[in-house]
């Protein structure tokens, strides 16, 4: 397959992609991380979430 005189703009956009996603994803993925370890400290301090309780206990 024969990419023509465009193929060095070619790769490497197609590079360039490759390179941001996989940034992306590992973002998503320590951002992820981060936000679990921050939401166990908040609930050993002895914070609790609302969206645990069911709509029967709120009176």
């Amino acid at each position: 397959m024969s990419l023509g005189p465009y193929a060095p703009f070619i790769v490497t956009s197609y590079a360039l992609v490759a390179a941001v996603v996989l940034l992306l994803i590992l973002w998503i993925v320590t951002d992820y991380r981060r936000q679990q370890a921050r939401l166990k400290e908040i609930e050993a301090s002895g914070v609790t979430r609302r969206s645990g309780r069911s709509t029967r206990e709120i009176r």
